[in-house]
């Protein structure tokens, strides 16, 4: 390898070229770097010179980048995660006085049930920390790990980047959540047979429940659908509503003694609720550190631990 070939590079325009290649629009990489528009249009121009190719072609509102440029980044991002691993071993970093914004992505049930304990110590280990929460599921965090907008998210998970490192913190267990209380839980026929509530982000009216419940023949009948779990406690209250929901988020609304949950009256599958993160931040001693937070929070590990 000619190493003398990396004296003709600016990293920062590797920085840019990464960018157009997951933005694919000037403007929206503008905004994410923090630089003008004139800055990343020169630096483009300056890309094309380097490697001696148009690299993207606009297509509508679009940049569509050439074979070369897809050839190109397959070669970039990763030598991009290693030069941040390594540059990551230069600092320390000390909670405790440390001023940084951490972008993490939390599920819905996840932002309920298991943040607000993890937000009560870290008020006190590291007081002027920021933390900027996104909702994350299945289907946007890759995207928001590729782009940079998330550096961790905790969320069930099925495709994941190439470079995603996963960890598994609990299993997920169903739970009801109705509001008048019984000391007997509902059997299955009660289940099927009073009004549910759904959670759902893409606005079905069919969810796990739905798909579990039809393998044993049964079905269930849904007359609300919400976008977030937060309205349940208001929607369920003085009804005869029910809603499926996981552990801890169901015990978490609990608390308040207004609302009960008990366990599913049938067996269902094993759901899994994980910690993903890209490998070029895996040993900066900044994210190693939240990610041992939320570790030590929201997984079941990190709860027997407290207990």
């Amino acid at each position: 390898m000619n190493r003398n070939e990396l004296r003709k590079a600016d990293i920062n325009l590797m920085v840019v070229f990464e960018a157009l290649m997951l933005e694919r629009n000037v403007t929206r990489v503008a905004e994410k770097l923090f630089l003008g528009q004139p800055t990343i249009s020169s630096a483009l121009n300056r890309l094309r010179t380097l490697f001696n190719d148009p690299l993207f072609i606009r297509v509508g509102h679009r940049m569509e980048p050439t074979a070369r440029a897809e050839e190109i980044i397959q070669h970039l991002s990763p030598a991009l995660d290693s030069l941040s691993s390594a540059l990551s071993l230069t600092h320390d970093f000390d909670p405790s006085i440390s001023t940084m914004t951490f972008r993490i992505g939390l599920s819905d049930d996840v932002e309920f049930g298991l943040l607000p304990p993890l937000l009560r110590a870290l008020r006190q280990e590291a007081p002027q920390v920021v933390f900027v929460v996104q909702h994350v599921d299945y289907w946007r965090i890759p995207d928001l790990l590729a782009s940079g907008d998330i550096t961790v998210g905790i969320t069930q998970t099925r495709g994941l980047p190439a470079n995603a490192k996963r960890k598994l913190l609990r299993h997920i267990r169903p739970r009801l959540l109705r509001a008048d209380a019984s000391d007997t839980p509902l059997t299955l026929d009660e289940y099927c047979s009073r009004p549910h509530v759904l959670v759902s982000h893409t606005a079905n009216v069919s969810g796990f429940a739905d798909e579990w419940l039809a393998e044993i023949g049964r079905k269930r009948h849904v007359v609300l659908s919400v976008p977030q779990y937060s309205a349940l406690p208001a929607l369920l209250a003085g009804t005869d509503l029910i809603a499926s929901l996981p552990d801890y988020t169901a015990e978490a609304m609990a608390v308040s003694g207004h609302l009960f949950c008990e366990p599913f009256p049938f067996e269902t599958p094993t759901l899994d609720l994980s910690m993903v993160w890209l490998s070029h931040v895996d040993t900066d001693p900044a994210e190693r550190w939240v990610r041992s937070r939320l570790e030590a929070f929201m997984s079941d590990r990190g709860l027997a631990t407290q207990a």
